[in-house]
C-alpha cells in the first residue's frame, strides 16, 4: 500500500534522507494517550549543574537578543487577525472559485506568528534546522519555543514534523493532540493524524480525521483521495 506524504506547515521543505534517529538531549517516557497509542512526555536533559529549564531560557535570551527582532503586534493587530481568521475559513471552506489557496496562504502564514518577535525567530530557527535535515537542532530549537510559548499551537505541529521524520510517532501524535487542543480548526494537522493512523494500520481512525481536516479545508486532493481508499477498505465494517 502506498502512503500520502506527511504534510509540513508552512511553506518550507524538510529533507527527510539520512536523518539521525534519537535526537541528542531529548528522553522519552511514556502514558497512556487517550486515543489507545503510547503518548510521550518529553523530558529535556540538561548539562550538570544547570537547572531544569535553564536550557531553554538560554536559548530564548540568545533569541530575544537577535538584531532581527521585529517590533510586537499590538493587541489591535492581534484582534484584527482573529477576525480575518473568519473570514479566511469561511473561503477556505467554498466548494468553487480558486480564493481558497489565497485563504489557506494567508491562514498558514497567521498561524505561524506567535505574537512574539523573539518567539517567531525561534520558530523559524526551527524551520531552517529542518529544512537543513538537523533533526536534533529542530527539535531542540522548537522544545525551546514549546516550553517559553506552550499557546503557540505552530510550535507543537512543526515539533510534530520533526518527531515523525525521526520516526518518533509517539512524540509526534503527542504533539499533534496538543496542536489541536489550541486550535481545532488546524487541518493540517488533522491531516498528519490520518496519514500516521494509517501508516499505524489504524484504517477507522485515519478515515476520521481525514474527515474532519476536509470539512475545514475541502481542498485537500491528498485526503479526499486518502479517504476514497480508506472507505473503500473499510467497506462493510462501521467506519
Amino acid at each position: 500500500m502506498s502512503y500520502m506524504r506527511l504534510p509540513v506547515p508552512h511553506f518550507h521543505l524538510v529533507v527527510a534522507a539520512g536523518l539521525i534517529l534519537a535526537p541528542a538531549g531529548v528522553q522519552v517516557a511514556y502514558a497512556e494517550p487517550e486515543f489507545g497509542r503510547m503518548v510521550p512526555e518529553i523530558r529535556i536533559q540538561v548539562p550538570d549543574g544547570q537547572q531544569p529549564g535553564q536550557a531553554g531560557d538560554a536559548v530564548a535570551a540568545d533569541v530575544a537578543a537577535d538584531p532581527a527582532e521585529a517590533s510586537e503586534p499590538t493587541a489591535e493587530a492581534r484582534l484584527r487577525e482573529r477576525e480575518d481568521l473568519e473570514l479566511l475559513f469561511a473561503e477556505l471552506a467554498q466548494p468553487e472559485g480558486e480564493g481558497w489557496a489565497r485563504a489557506e496562504t494567508d491562514i498558514l502564514r497567521i498561524w505561524s506568528r506567535s505574537g512574539s518577535a523573539a518567539m517567531d525567530l525561534l520558530y523559524k530557527r526551527g524551520e531552517a534546522a529542518l529544512d537543513a535535515g538537523d533533526l536534533p537542532g529542530a527539535i531542540g530549537h522548537l522544545t525551546a519555543l514549546t516550553d517559553h510559548a506552550p499557546d503557540f499551537a505552530a510550535g507543537w505541529h512543526l515539533r510534530a514534523v520533526a518527531f515523525y521524520l525521526n520516526d518518533d510517532f509517539g512524540p509526534a501524535l503527542a504533539d499533534l493532540e496538543q496542536v489541536l487542543a489550541l486550535e481545532p480548526r488546524q487541518f493540517a494537522a488533522l491531516t498528519q493524524l490520518g496519514v500516521m493512523f494509517e501508516e499505524l494500520g489504524d484504517s477507522r481512525r485515519a478515515l476520521e480525521a481525514f474527515r474532519e481536516s476536509l470539512k475545514i479545508h475541502p481542498h485537500q486532493q491528498d485526503a479526499a483521495d486518502a479517504v476514497k481508499r480508506l472507505e473503500q477498505e473499510t467497506q462493510g465494517t462501521d467506519a
